[in-house]
């Protein structure tokens, strides 16, 4: 039983040896493509490297740095982040936060203003983690200054530009209450110009309807004074038929007498 244990473990001895020397050499293979700037190829190699050893920290952290050289900045952020815990070291943990620092940096400077998920902030945060790790570390505090001086010119920009955008709604205010001024006015003016119409009309109705009783009245006197007139007229008419029937009548006597 010892003779076959020690078989089995030394067979788990040998795998071990040759995947590792797999995956240095994958490692070193990368490396010639990353120096000669052939970061893709030097990715594939990487990832190769893992397969032979899924918990490689040296593997992981280059492809970290592949993507970055291709410019992948959010993915090299996110392949950091996922090995900040497995440094083994302040010393590399220090240098996965500055690192993880540039990616979020160039994120932030790839998408400009569209930057909603904070990269510039992060940015600042890893490298805050970085000198926390190695104090003393000069690239890193330079680049924490960078980022700093970046996030107080983002802020000031978004503060003008919410000064602009103030300026601009209050613009907006004034010009549709203006409008609404304006609006009101004409309404008014036109409302005045409608009564004015209006009683201008009633005026002339008024007048017209004066005009028509004046002529109604006229008619009736004039209907009047033709009464008068006529019967004035028929009187005389009759006074001269009733003189003269007195006048036939005493004629037709004075005959009688003769006879």
């Amino acid at each position: 039983m010892k003779q076959k244990v020690f078989i089995i473990l030394l067979g788990i001895f040998t795998v071990t040896t040759v995947w590792a020397q797999q995956e240095r050499k994958y490692i070193r293979e990368g490396n010639r493509n990353y120096e000669k700037k052939e970061y893709n190829k030097a990715d594939i190699q990487y990832r190769k490297a893992l397969e032979k050893n899924n918990n490689s920290f040296e593997a992981k952290f280059n492809i970290g740095d592949a993507l970055y050289q291709q410019k992948k900045y959010q993915e090299a952020a996110q392949q950091f982040q996922s090995i900040s815990n497995l440094a083994r070291n302040k010393k590399e943990k220090a240098k996965v936060f500055h690192n993880m620092g540039n990616a979020f940096l160039q994120a932030h400077q790839q998408v400009a203003q569209a930057d909603t998920n904070g990269f510039l902030q992060k940015s600042i945060d890893a490298y805050k983690m970085a000198l926390k790790n190695n104090p003393e570390d000069m690239d890193t505090k330079y680049n924490l200054s960078y980022a700093l001086k970046m996030l107080k010119k983002q802020q000031q920009q978004q503060k003008q530009n919410k000064n602009k955008q103030n300026k601009k709604n209050q613009d907006k205010k004034k010009q549709d209450k203006q409008k609404q001024q304006n609006k009101q006015n004409q309404d008014k003016k036109k409302q005045d110009q409608k009564q004015q119409q209006q009683k201008k009309q009633q005026q002339q109705k008024k007048q017209q309807q004066q005009k028509q009783q004046q002529a109604q009245q006229k008619k009736q006197k004039m209907s009047k004074e033709d009464a008068a007139r006529l019967l004035k007229a028929l009187q005389q008419n009759e006074n001269k038929l009733q003189k003269k029937l007195k006048k036939q009548k005493s004629q037709k006597v004075k005959v009688e007498k003769d006879w």
